[in-house]
């Protein structure tokens, strides 16, 4: 829409997540062009110029768009294999498979991952790359593509591995890059593609993968390298014993420690799980303001354990919310992790306590906004905020019934989208994507996934 124009939100409920966790039992909400213009309690106002479309969302909870803060889309193609194993046993088990990609397969993958988060309310998503073998094309460059097509906010965390199995590491040789190879080709692609404007639809941050698949080398000149570029770092953190032990038998130190010592804490830095985190981590990760993904559905399917994220937001911890690749979540979807975070947390020693509706919502959306370097510009419904938000139907058979709009969102049954928007543009309607044949989408990646199959088995 051009700025002047306008779209009214009326009768609905709506959760702003501000500040304050404002909220309205009937109110409204006004586009302007990509921003919100005013959000509040009743009618809209009477004389707005230029209003171009009115929806009437009696039923509805309005909310901000989902946000995902960590994702794997490649591996939307090799969905359902190790289902049974941990975290180093199902590496060891999918590296080689992994290893085979090429850029028809991610681009693929990229489309089947984007369009199940955007149907289900993501707004902004992001995609931790880090596999990229020799002579399979322009990865990164699919991955944007594909999110553009699909039409939601981006961050590509431009991912690396130098660490392979001669080193010590898991990936097979053949599986890594060379220390100069992952700076050289990050520093094109952040030049290349990051856009730092309040509005931007892309954004790349440095993202070597995991203490157990990078060098230290590659940890220290990774983290110069996005400061001295200005962009945001992310990697995986203490998300299993075995990691622990690995790091204190090669670094002599857990992993918090080695973080630091290599330059990756800080308000500009979040990682992937910290399941494994003791009072002392968890201090220098709130002094640092070092930001968490908190990814409960593939914790589980990897028995990782469960992240003391109570003690995180206790101690002021930035959280949010992630999906993690499709194969340890094979749902693929965020609105289920709203309520698997709550749930999960339960289990833990803070049992009923630990997690309540609005905290949980607070994750998926302005948690995702503040660990993406982006609360100023999304994560809640205020003015002069960035359009991207979502109309959750509430008034069916699965979620009638309970009287509190948040608490059946987060409660209940995965609750139907009948709109989202991301810029101020619809990208879905009814549950279905305006962007992209949902069909199409299906059946490229069943042929993707089939053809890596086959090369997997040659090989």
């Amino acid at each position: 829409m051009a700025a002047d124009q306008r779209i009214v939100i009326e009768n609905c409920a709506i959760a702003t997540v501000d500040a304050d966790d404002t909220e309205y039992a009937s109110g409204y909400l006004v586009i302007a062009g990509n921003r919100i213009e005013a959000v509040g309690a009743g009618s809209a106002p009477e004389g707005l110029e230029n209003v171009v479309r009115r929806i009437d969302a009696t039923g509805h909870l309005v909310t901000p768009g989902l946000i995902n803060t960590h994702h794997h889309f490649y591996q939307w193609i090799t969905r359902g294999l190790a289902t049974d194993h941990n975290l180093f046993n199902w590496l060891v088990a999918l590296y080689p498979t992994w290893a085979r990609i090429d850029e028809p397969m991610v681009y693929a993958a990229a489309r089947g991952s984007l369009a199940m988060m955007a149907r289900g309310g993501v707004t902004t998503a992001m995609d931790h790359h880090y596999v990229y073998p020799l002579g399979s094309g322009d990865l990164s460059g699919a991955i944007i593509r594909a999110a553009h097509e699909t039409g939601v906010r981006f961050t590509l965390a431009r991912g690396s591995m130098d660490r392979s199995e001669k080193d010590g590491g898991l990936p097979p040789d053949f599986a890594v890059e060379t220390l100069e190879g992952a700076l050289t080709a990050t520093e094109e692609t952040v030049k290349e593609h990051h856009d730092a404007s309040f509005d931007a639809m892309t954004q790349v941050a440095v993202a070597p993968c995991s203490p157990f698949s990078v060098s230290t080398e590659l940890l220290r000149q990774g983290a110069e390298l996005a400061r001295s570029l200005g962009v945001r770092l992310h990697t995986h953190g203490s998300e299993t014993v075995e990691e622990e032990k690995f790091c204190h038998e090669l670094f002599g130190m857990g992993p918090t420690d080695y973080f630091e010592s290599t330059g990756w804490l800080g308000e500009d830095v979040w990682m992937a799980h910290c399941v494994h985190m003791n009072d002392s981590d968890i201090a220098a990760f709130a002094r640092t303001k070092t930001g968490v993904a908190h990814c409960p559905s593939s914790n589980a399917r990897l028995a990782a354990g469960i992240a003391r994220v109570p003690d995180m937001l206790k101690a002021g911890v930035p959280v949010g919310l992630g999906v993690d690749g499709t194969a340890s979540n094979e749902s693929g979807e965020l609105h289920t992790e709203l309520r698997n975070a709550l749930l999960i947390n339960r289990l833990g020693a803070h049992r009923e306590a630990a997690l309540n509706a609005r905290q949980a919502l607070r994750l998926g959306t302005h948690g995702g906004a503040q660990v993406l370097g982006r609360a100023a510009e999304t994560g809640s419904l205020e003015a002069g905020k960035l359009a991207d938000l979502v109309l959750w139907k509430l008034d069916t058979l699965a979620h009638a019934s309970i009287a509190d709009p948040v608490t059946a969102l987060v409660f209940g049954a995965a609750a139907p989208v009948t709109a989202s928007f991301v810029n101020g543009r619809q990208i879905v309607e009814d549950g279905r994507l305006l962007t992209v044949d949902e069909d199409a989408v299906a059946r490229s990646t069943r042929d993707e996934a089939q053809r890596l199959a086959r090369i997997a088995a040659r090989d």
